[in-house]
């Protein structure tokens, strides 16, 4: 299964950090594709992005599950898109001071020969989720 890993670091607490991932109102609004979350209920989410291809939106939707351990300050994202690409992203987030180290290992599985491309698209979306996060 092709995994992508990523580091960051944001000049928030911890605990802010935390919040915003877990939080998926807020998730939502600092994240670059995502317009909108609606909770199903038992950590099970409705996700609504728009992507671009070139200069055509592309609107879609998929079921995604969270889980998050508040002790461990780890996060998991799970989704199944389009019914062939199933995605989980785990976010494991450290305390340096006034910072936070947030790793991330991201995992796709699917049939189709796509991996190469997610990898960029993720790595970008999530550089500028971070960055969002930073600048509030």
């Amino acid at each position: 299964m092709p995994t992508l890993n990523l580091s960051f670091e944001v000049k928030k607490n911890i605990d802010v950090a935390f919040d915003y991932l877990t939080d998926m109102q807020k998730f939502a609004f600092v994240h670059p594709v995502i317009s909108k979350i609606e909770s199903l209920g038992k950590n099970r989410y409705m996700v609504y992005e728009t992507l671009k291809w070139g200069f055509i939106p592309f609107s879609f939707r998929y079921l995604a599950t969270m889980e998050q351990n508040k002790t461990e300050k780890t996060v998991v994202f799970r989704a199944t898109v389009f019914k062939w690409t199933r995605i989980d992203m785990k976010f494991v987030l450290r305390s340096h001071h006034r910072f936070t180290t947030i790793e991330e290992e991201i995992q796709f599985n699917s049939p189709l020969p796509i991996a190469g491309i997610m990898k960029r698209v993720f790595k970008a979306q999530h550089e500028t989720l971070f960055k969002n996060i930073n600048a509030l």
